[in-house]
């Protein structure tokens, strides 16, 4: 978990915890769309959930995935009647606690720690969102799915004897969303990486094998855990 994101979320629990009512959203529940009117930011205290978004032709983009203890705020702050940029859904059966947009605000203005938090909370989020649109660029579908598969391991990864556990669900075609590719393409890559005794995956939950040769294979930088993940 990164120390910037958590002592913001920290102090949003701290200040908000008593006040608002967590809301219990069950798996594949939209929570908001492109384009809604903001009302609330969302600190997500249990589950994961997806944020993306739908092209125009139906294709569809995942941005991010957010797990425990991460915060949403998805639309342009301190603006005149603000919509969100992406839309939410769970993958998971969630537990959120919303704060409204204005109180969230107020709070960030007036509060000297809280303003201190969410400055370093933003510039480590601009920095992730710039590290994987470069992935992306430099390394193409296959190495935007190793690159994925990288930050899988640093979210979701638990160390077994077989190699790295993503303990995550996660099907073919989210992993085709996650990269802007096909699910055809995402299948012929895993199936190579398969092959090569790189990853084993069963029901939807892979093993990372030899995680070296996913890092070599994309010139990794070996960027610490804060700025290495899906969120």
């Amino acid at each position: 978990m990164q120390n910037d994101s958590v002592s913001l979320f920290r102090l949003l629990v701290q200040f908000f915890g008593e006040k608002e009512q967590i809301q219990k959203v069950r798996a594949d529940s939209v929570l908001f769309q492109e384009k809604d009117p903001v009302e609330h930011i969302y600190l997500l205290l249990k589950g994961s959930l997806s944020i993306g978004r739908v092209h125009l032709r139906g294709k569809e983009f995942i941005l991010k995935i957010l797990h425990s203890r991460e915060i949403l705020v998805e639309y342009q702050l301190l603006s005149n009647n603000p919509y969100y940029h992406f839309y939410a859904k769970t993958l998971s059966d969630c537990e959120l606690l919303p704060i409204k947009r204005e109180h969230f605000e107020e709070f960030i203005k007036t509060d000297p720690a809280a303003m201190n938090a969410f400055v370093t909370w933003l510039s480590t989020t601009y920095l992730k969102a710039q590290m994987k649109c470069q992935d992306l660029i430099m390394n193409g579908k296959k190495g935007g799915l190793y690159s994925i598969l990288i930050r899988l391991c640093h979210s979701y990864g638990i160390s077994t004897e077989e190699g790295i556990l993503i303990d995550l669900p996660i099907t073919h075609q989210e992993l085709a969303n996650l990269t802007y590719g096909t699910r055809e393409v995402i299948q012929r890559a895993l199936k190579e990486l398969r092959e090569k005794d790189i990853i084993y995956y069963d029901q939807q939950k892979f093993i990372v094998k030899k995680l070296s040769y996913l890092r070599q294979s994309v010139d990794c930088q070996h960027c610490p855990n804060e700025i290495c993940g899906l969120n």
